[in-house]
């Protein structure tokens, strides 16, 4: 015990008494181009990420205070006197854009002591040029705008170590720092641990005023041009994979390699990417021998396919799409639905059409088509607008795709009209009408002109608004939200319908940020998972949990709330519908379930300039269960599916959610 307690003695003496170098001691910041410091800092913003311009209002570029990093705080949140505004000085949504960035002559930003030397001294500014996108309040960024805070990990003049695990440890790029004397000391390397700001740096002295300092040198370069040239970095997690430029095997090769490693459901969906190698690389083999635009467009298509994923869209161009429109051109004048209690009946007819002049009639049961039972010929069939991620979407489109023929088509149906006992047989010959294929989208009656949202009052007295898409500008988003919850409250409007059965999704964060409008408690939602390199599996940092960031109390809003949901709403539209269900805040409405989309996104490049994109986070809740792929979020309230609702005049799911609001 005496050994022990000397051990403890003398580390706590080493503890109070730390070696330190007094700052006049520091050996001076070797300078480049000694001009005084800058006054203005200039530079280029490259992307490649296809989604990066999406929805964006204002954006912006702005000095950020770096404290957050210095300190390891991820929550840390620029204060507003510390945000320098800088000016976009090309076409933003041309890549590379440039941008022009005028320094204070007396900053207002977190003063760090850097050197650790155990001395308590004035410290230095530490700043990143960075690009942010500003959404919510005046044109400064808020804790909202900053994804609840920290620091930049893409976009900036910073370099960022991109594996999760790592937790944005900055590996290169450049700083701006300001000295407000020339005492103080700044790390001229990473040291031995390859971080920085931790004991083991070197450390020198830094003039006083502005000093642009390149971490990607060894040791440190710190330049005083009065004019200096940063470029922000886009991040190797947020770029663009591009394998336009390859063979179409060595591009299928590069392509699987990538999603073998970074899909993120390959255990959910029993995904066997041997299999998948084995079976599409001759194809792909073929096309590039045969130089065949067609058999490469269709082995891509039906690799695609292969993965049950409704993110993964095939790309329907050139020869797809002549084939699609040939294959669906031809229509028999019907739409047809299955009901719950598993008929399936024809719900349009269109007038004059096939069907029409056979005699079907509108309820019409549809038995067999050619010669095969309506549940088989459903199921064998492969819609265009395929794959999916849940069986319910997958019904929904068999069941439109399956009555559609090339025009000219002899197709045998057999039906029952209602009120008859014995089935009969017709031959109808599909003709040139789009009317039925029209009918049953899940996106009819879309203009594509309208607003991000638009929100009216009930006769009941409630207010309904219809969110169309998070993918839209966000700003314009924000301030028509805000202005409705601000009426609501005004009003003292007692419910509300939102209607999200048209919405595609977009930006999750934004539709988790939407849903925070009605709690009155940070909770947390989702956190991501994706793949890490570093440690060959995946990950999700625990410190990167989606959480609701509230809005002030005057823009909140306490009365009932129910949202209509249908299989078009995907992705984004889900976060926001799941998030709605914490608390039981909300009614959920509808007759199916959402889509079933619960990934993040990573797009990439195929020959041909064929866009594509594949799931590469997945949506997990607080305990670590995978969210949302493959179920979606399903109603509270079902309404039914049956002649009644099929048929009612008016909107059975908006009656039913005015009718729970009502209750």
């Amino acid at each position: 015990m005496k050994v022990k307690l000397l051990i403890v003695i003398v580390l706590a003496l080493l503890a109070v008494v730390p070696m330190t170098v007094a700052q006049d001691e520091l050996p001076p910041a070797p300078i480049e181009n000694d001009e005084g410091g800058p006054v203005v800092i200039t530079g280029e913003v490259t992307y490649t990420d296809l989604f990066f311009t999406a929805g964006v209002g204002e954006p912006l570029i702005v000095l950020e205070d770096q404290a957050g990093f210095v300190d390891r705080n991820r929550y840390f949140l620029m204060p507003v006197e510390s945000q320098v505004l800088g000016q976009i000085t090309s076409d933003f949504y041309t890549s590379p854009f440039t941008y022009s960035l005028a320094l204070p002559e007396e900053p207002q930003g977190s003063l760090r002591d850097v050197d650790r030397d155990g001395e308590q001294d004035t410290g230095v500014m530490v700043y990143a040029v960075a690009y942010w996108e500003n959404v919510w309040g005046d044109p400064y960024l808020e804790e909202r705008d900053l994804y609840g805070g920290g620091w930049s990990t893409a976009y900036a003049s910073t370099r960022v170590n991109q594996d999760p695990s790592a937790e944005g440890e900055i590996i290169g790029g450049k700083y701006v720092v300001y000295a407000p004397d020339d005492q103080q000391g700044f790390p001229s390397g990473f040291g031995d641990d390859g971080r920085l700001f931790t004991g083991d740096d070197p450390i020198v002295r830094l003039p006083a005023g502005y000093t642009v300092v390149d971490m990607d040198t060894d040791p440190f370069t710190f330049d005083r041009s009065r004019e200096a040239q940063v470029d922000l970095i886009e991040g190797e997690r947020v770029q663009g994979v591009d394998f336009s430029n390859l063979s179409l095997t060595e591009a299928f090769d590069g392509m699987v390699d990538m999603m073998e490693k970074e899909y993120a459901f390959t255990e959910l969906k029993n995904v066997d990417w041997d299999a998948l190698r084995a079976e599409f690389r001759p194809r792909f083999e073929e096309a590039e021998a045969a130089d065949d635009a067609t058999l490469y467009l269709e082995a891509l298509r039906d690799f695609i396919l292969a993965i049950p994923d409704g993110h993964h869209q095939a790309p329907i161009v050139g020869p797809l799409q002549q084939q699609f429109e040939t294959t669906v051109s031809g229509g028999l004048g019907m739409a047809i639905r299955e009901l719950d209690d598993g008929r399936v009946i024809t719900n349009f007819i269109v007038p004059g059409g096939p069907a029409d002049e056979a005699g079907i009639e509108l309820k019409a049961e549809i038995l067999e088509i050619n010669g095969k039972p309506i549940d088989e010929a459903i199921r064998e069939t492969i819609p265009w607008s395929a794959p999916f991620s849940s069986k319910h979407v997958l019904r929904l489109q068999q069941l439109r795709y399956v009555i559609r023929f090339p025009i000219g088509t002899q197709v045998d149906v057999t039906y029952r009209n209602p009120g008859q006992t014995e089935p009969q047989t017709v031959t109808l010959e599909t003709s040139d009408e789009i009317e039925s294929f029209n009918f049953s989208s899940f996106n009819v009656g879309l203009s594509g002109v309208e607003l991000p949202l638009e929100y009216h009052l009930l006769p009941s007295g409630d207010m309904y608004v219809k969110i169309y898409s998070f993918f839209d500008n966000q700003r314009l988003t924000i301030t028509l939200w805000e202005r409705m919850i601000q009426t609501m409250n005004e009003q003292a409007i007692p419910g509300l319908v939102i209607d999200m059965r048209q919405n595609g999704g977009g930006s999750g964060f934004l539709a988790d940020q939407m849903a925070a409008y009605f709690f009155n408690e940070p909770l947390e939602i989702s956190n991501t998972e994706t793949y890490d390199v570093s440690l060959g599996k995946f990950y999700a940092d625990p410190r990167g949990i989606s959480r609701f960031y509230l809005p002030p109390e005057n823009l909140r809003y306490d009365g009932k709330v129910a949202v209509l949901v249908g299989p078009s709403c995907a992705s984004a539209c889900e976060f926001f519908t799941y998030a709605m269900t914490l608390q039981d805040r909300a009614a959920i409405v509808g007759q199916y379930p959402t889509a079933g989309l619960g990934g993040g996104q990573k797009a990439f490049t195929m020959p041909g300039g064929l866009v594509l994109q594949f799931s590469v986070g997945r949506s997990v809740d607080p305990d670590g269960n995978i969210i949302i792929e493959g179920t979606g979020v399903v109603p509270t309230v079902k309404v039914p599916v049956n002649e009644e609702t099929l048929f009612a005049d008016g909107d059975p799911i908006l009656d039913a959610a005015v009718e729970y609001l009502s209750e």
